[in-house]
């Protein structure tokens, strides 16, 4: 299992060789990973980003080990993935992996500071203590004055980012992240990648997001280009990469 002990900054974090996802059967069956192979590392955020369908989503839910794979090797922080199942996946994923769902999937009937505790109480941590934590991780994100309240007294963006406090406030060192500001406006975005940011930088921690907004592709230190299943290429950005992304995809 995991070490609790700080990865080296820029260490792999996460090393995905060979990986294969199909969906269906016979005529029918659709190959949306094909042999993909990537690193994310340390110390960075890494974007990946493609049209509509390339097989983004599908990659970040294996990484995240929501989602079996056909075949392929996913280690993440040195821990074969492909080879943990039932109660050993759930641990691990409960103590190193945080999760953003692009449709948030916050539990209507509790609170927004008991939607954000959740991890933490399955982690063990007392409901008073985690509670507590959940506030922080609130404020963190400009939403303290609404721990009170239900999801749906809240808009959109105000539910992204109670979802964003669930994933953070277990402090897990892998942050995944689907479409994490496509609710956001632009000052909120900003707050959200600067939040992520802090997250990426701290010792042995690591950031993937999927998106289509190119707003936020300055704020990665790589981005992987995605297309019909494969990794089409990684480029560390710049403002001149940054540009060909923001000119090649959809907005």
């Amino acid at each position: 299992m995991a070490t609790d002990s700080p990865q080296p900054s820029n260490s792999v974090a996460v090393e995905v060789r060979g990986l294969n996802k199909s969906f269906g059967d016979g005529a029918s069956r659709l190959h949306v990973l094909k042999d993909v192979s990537l690193e994310a590392r340390t110390g960075e955020i890494l974007m990946l980003v493609g049209p509509s369908g390339c097989g983004k989503t599908t990659l970040l839910s294996a990484i995240a080990g929501t989602l079996g794979i056909d075949s392929g090797e996913i280690d993440v922080f040195g821990n074969p993935l492909h080879r943990m199942g039932g109660g050993a996946l759930t641990r691990f994923r409960a103590k190193n992996i945080g999760f953003i769902f692009q449709q948030f999937n916050l539990i209507p009937t509790i609170n927004c500071a008991e939607n954000v505790s959740v991890p933490l109480l399955i982690r063990g941590v007392s409901a008073s203590a985690a509670i507590q934590r959940a506030r922080a991780a609130l404020e963190a994100v400009g939403m303290g004055d609404r721990w009170k309240d239900r999801p749906g007294k809240l808009s959109g963006g105000q539910q992204q980012r109670i979802a964003i406090a669930r994933a953070l406030v277990h402090e897990p060192p892998l942050v995944i992240c689907d479409e994490p500001t496509a609710a956001l406006d632009a000052m909120n975005g900003e707050i959200v990648l600067d939040l992520f940011r802090q997250v990426a930088r701290a010792a042995g921690r690591a950031v993937i997001i999927v998106t289509h907004d190119s707003r936020i592709f300055s704020y990665a230190d790589r981005i992987a280009r995605m297309d019909d299943g494969c990794i089409i290429e990684v480029h560390r950005t710049d403002p001149r990469e940054v540009a060909h992304f923001e000119h090649e995809l959809p907005h």
